[in-house]
């Protein structure tokens, strides 16, 4: 079952689809606004740097920073029967046919790792889940070891798979509906992609679509997301000053939200 080890990320599209809806507001509105994205480890018992070699995250992180969307893939954000005409304005689908991701500094402190990108923030948007899941699957490869030992962890992880369809499947009664969100926190592409195409062969009722943009071109299902709390975040660093300005910022996001999205997209984080 496992087939291959590199590149981890072979498409742009290979991201949540937020991270688009997100950019898109960023170039439209703050397409001059600098931020900063880092990735820290968390939990502070794994210790990144001592078990995922730099000069292959370093070959992860180049791989994917060459890389550019393709004309397809830009026709599919235009096309997909999915994606409402004109959803993608012609002028920021021709930023992203243009785009080169700014070159993340890797740091190496304690034992662990620290990516930090510095740029505009539509230039630097599409990084956090390519850096996510570039991270969580080399830690995976190098936590689990050879190939051998890593189809025997994906042929469990297909029987659990297995479990839990069969189970919906006995209770198609129930109005339960199911979206894959799997990509920041994936165990590895290879395997988002198996748990994807299973599904939606399966479940062809109750599975809605993906998170995942290039598995839903693929595998031709309904992209799903809106936005994530970044956007707090950064309109709360835009709209800076007392607590009231900052307070503010929260409905800021939302009135722009709808008025670029409507209700369609505006389905709200609430925390």
């Amino acid at each position: 079952m496992y087939t291959s080890r590199s590149p981890i990320i072979r498409s742009l599209l290979d991201l949540d689809y937020y991270k688009l809806t997100m950019a898109q507001i960023a170039w439209k509105y703050f397409r001059e606004i600098p931020v900063t994205y880092a990735f820290k480890n968390r939990t502070i018992g794994v210790r990144l740097a001592e078990r995922i070699p730099l000069n292959e995250l370093m070959a992860e992180v180049d791989y994917a920073r060459n890389l550019k969307f393709t004309k397809e893939e830009i026709s599919y954000l235009r096309e997909s029967k999915y994606i409402k005409a004109g959803f993608f304005s012609e002028d920021f689908l021709s930023f992203l046919e243009n785009l080169r991701l700014p070159a993340p500094r890797i740091i190496i402190g304690d034992g662990n790792y620290q990516i930090k990108v510095k740029g505009s923030w539509p230039e630097t948007i599409l990084w956090e889940t390519l850096i996510l899941s570039i991270m969580n699957e080399l830690y995976y490869r190098h936590l689990i070891g050879d190939h051998a030992a890593m189809n025997d962890a994906l042929q469990e992880g297909l029987s659990r798979l297995n479990a839990k369809i069969a189970a919906i499947k006995n209770h198609s009664s129930l109005p339960l509906l199911i979206t894959d969100f799997g990509t920041r926190r994936r165990f590895s592409q290879e395997w988002q992609e198996e748990v994807v195409k299973k599904m939606a062969n399966e479940l062809p009722n109750q599975f809605l679509g993906t998170s995942n943009v290039w598995l839903a071109k693929k595998y031709d299902l309904r992209p799903i997301g809106t936005f994530a709390h970044e956007m707090y975040m950064v309109f709360s660093g835009i709209y800076h000053g007392n607590d009231e300005e900052i307070k503010s910022s929260h409905n800021n996001v939302l009135q722009l939200w709808w008025q670029e999205y409507g209700e369609s997209l505006s389905t709200a984080l609430t925390d």
